[in-house]
């Protein structure tokens, strides 16, 4: 599903964010990748939403090489290749409905599919009976929710989760965990990129680990290690 080859990524005046990275994630695979601030982990998942284009090597997503990806294909990308962020990037003026629907509305969605899609997606993560609710009328859990559901419209192939429990209690933040792994036994890939060592212990799956810039542990049931 993912394979980087020999990726680099370095930034003036000689900064390598990533160093030689190859990496294959398999379709169906829960992936946490993990280490400390400044590894490369923020610039390896900008690579694969096409925000960064590396410096050296190849990515591919499926049997689409996105390495050299143009500005009017991210828009295709990021329906395969869906992201969610540690501070949720919701409209505030928006209800939560209304935030999960403009996904729809921009890539030109009739309202009838709009009204049919987007009740059955937040009836998944739980927020069935708040759709008409505001972002700030909700806990932080329930944002981050509406902003898996934005994520989730397009029925994404993989799932790009960047420190998403990262403004969140243990609680909220276990909540979303769980709904991540809801997420990957439907069949869609995940890729968790997070601090939090308590969740990755916890999770028992594949744990892929970097240090300046480049993967040091790649273990199949892994541990947060450093």
């Amino acid at each position: 599903m993912i394979t980087l080859e020999n990726v680099s990524k370095i930034y003036p005046p000689n900064i390598k964010a990533l160093d030689n990275v190859s990496l294959e994630i398999k379709p169906g695979e829960f992936v946490s990748l993990v280490g400390q601030s400044g590894t490369g982990k923020t610039t390896l998942v900008r690579c694969l939403i096409g925000e960064e284009k590396p410096t050296e090597g190849k990515i591919k997503i499926g049997d689409w090489e996105i390495t050299g990806i143009g500005k009017s294909e991210i828009p295709y990308l990021r329906r395969q290749v869906a992201v969610i962020f540690q501070d949720f990037k919701l409209l505030p003026k928006r209800t939560l409905f209304e935030n999960v629907a403009f996904a729809l509305e921009v890539s030109g969605k009739s309202n009838k599919k709009i009204k049919s899609l987007v009740p059955q997606v937040m009836k998944i993560v739980g927020l069935g009976t708040k759709m008409g609710r505001y972002p700030n009328e909700v806990s932080g859990g329930e944002q981050q929710r509406a902003a898996i559901a934005r994520a989730l419209i397009y029925q994404p192939k993989v799932l790009l989760a960047d420190e998403p429990t990262g403004n969140l209690d243990s609680i909220n933040a276990q909540e979303i965990i769980d709904l991540l792994r809801k997420i990957n036994e439907f069949g869609t890939t995940v890729v968790l990129v997070t601090h939090n060592k308590e969740i990755v212990n916890r999770l028992k799956r594949r744990v892929v680990t970097l240090h300046d810039g480049r993967i040091i542990s790649d273990q199949a049931v892994g541990k947060y290690v450093i």
